[in-house]
């Protein structure tokens, strides 16, 4: 067997540190502030590296947009619902900040319970064993009836249910994305997948209404990624679902001869995952515009990004 022995580095030919390009240096350095600091003065003191430079550059780019009366779309899991960030967001939409919005299924769960009794999230736990997780009556009775009626009207998801919590005047409408985006008359947009959310277990559950108030509110998506043009697109805490109607809303609309090319995306989640990445960050902006990912907790994350976009807006 051959022995070996530790290498000789007498021979290493080096170089002097002093002609070396150095991707950090004490100017990217973060600046410590003192009491009372500003917002601004705060996104100005971060390190010039990573998200410390990837935030403050995403907010311009949104400011940017905003002003050209470009939209900006955010697409969303229920998480942020849950997480009680739905002020944060009607803010905007009242401010005509937000354009559209597109959810999942489980967050009309919860944006729902929320219109009608101010809370939501059962713990699944406690009443998974006896089978009773989802089973609460009044949220598959309204879900289930509101979607049954506007698909014969001819309605997307999200604006028939928008239309039955304010004709019902439930008494935190106030407190609801669904509410507002029609009180506002926003778009929002509902994409589900059969099975994954607890009022398909319920009796009311009609596949065929659902259907057909679902892809119609993809073609409303659709519309509206076809205007995406210099504008953005967020996407919140949804990890698969959203992701691919967007791609697919995206390549649809190019098919049809709509210039999407040069627009702004970005990533908000806990961890990073492949369909957000490769869907929303990176395949999307291959033609232009520019894809941003940024890890943590939305109920940081989001009520940051909005402060320090009005506060970007001021100047």
């Amino acid at each position: 067997m051959k022995k070996y022995e530790p290498i000789d580095l007498s021979g290493l030919k080096t170089y002097s540190l002093l002609g070396r390009h150095s991707k950090v240096t004490v100017e990217n350095f973060a600046r410590p502030l003192g009491p009372g600091a500003t917002l601004k003065e705060f996104l100005a003191a971060l390190p010039d590296q990573l998200l410390g430079r990837d935030f403050p550059e995403l907010v311009g780019r949104l400011a940017e947009s905003h002003r050209n009366g470009r939209p900006i779309l955010i697409g969303m899991g229920a998480h942020v619902i849950k997480v009680g960030l739905n002020p944060i967001l009607i803010d905007l939409m009242e401010r005509g900040i937000v354009s559209g919005l597109a959810l999942n299924g489980a967050g009309i769960v919860h944006d729902t319970e929320i219109a009608m009794v101010g809370r939501t999230s059962e713990e699944v736990g406690d009443v998974l064993g006896s089978g009773a997780f989802g089973a609460a009556r009044e949220t598959g009775e309204v879900v289930n009836a509101a979607i049954n009626a506007g698909a014969e009207r001819g309605l997307g998801i999200g604006a028939a249910l928008g239309d039955y919590l304010l004709a019902r005047e439930f008494p935190y409408n106030s407190a609801s994305l669904l509410a507002t985006a029609k009180r506002l008359d926003i778009p929002l947009t509902v994409h589900v997948a059969m099975g994954t959310d607890i009022v398909h277990i319920h009796p009311s559950a009609n596949g065929a209404a659902i259907g057909k108030a679902g892809h119609q509110d993809f073609r409303l998506f659709a519309g509206m990624v076809a205007d995406l043009e210099g504008g953005a697109y967020l996407n919140f805490g949804s990890a698969v679902l959203l992701p691919e109607v967007f791609l697919k809303a995206l390549t649809l609309v190019r098919n049809l001869g709509h210039r999407v090319e040069k627009f702004t995306t970005a990533n908000f989640d806990f961890i990073r995952h492949y369909r957000t990445m490769t869907n929303v960050v990176n395949r999307p902006t291959m033609s232009g515009g520019k894809g941003y990912n940024l890890i943590g907790h939305h109920e940081l994350l989001l009520p940051l990004l909005a402060a320090a976009l009005l506060d970007r807006l001021q100047d």
